[in-house]
């Protein structure tokens, strides 16, 4: 078993009410919003960060989870996705997960 808060997550050991998942990745409220809506999205297998190379087919899962959210979220205004690749650049859980902020105006969050 990993220690890994997302793998157990993505894996059901810890309990978590998905707002989307396929074969490839599962998406989630974070549970500290940056946004009025702050979902992560993972993948279901462990893959570190982005740096170590993701298949296309994984990264193409990762931006279609975030297409389908958006569209069903009956927002109209933009998104925006954002990783933390490495401890000097903010990464704290060492699983690759995509921010997806939306819901409000992000110009001043992370700079425009």
């Amino acid at each position: 078993m990993s220690d890994c808060i997302f793998c157990k997550i993505a894996h059901g050991e810890i309990p978590s009410t998905f707002v989307y998942e396929d074969d490839m990745v599962c998406a989630f409220s974070d549970l500290h919003p940056q946004a009025k809506h702050h979902i992560l999205i993972i993948p279901k297998q462990h893959i570190a960060s982005v740096d170590k190379e993701p298949t296309p087919e994984l990264s193409y899962a990762l931006f279609h989870a975030a297409h389908e959210i958006y569209a069903k979220s009956g927002e109209h205004d933009g998104y925006r996705l954002v990783t933390n690749v490495g401890k000097n650049a903010g990464q704290t859980v060492f699983h690759l997960h995509v921010h997806m902020l939306f819901g409000e105006n992000l110009t001043s969050l992370f700079g425009a």
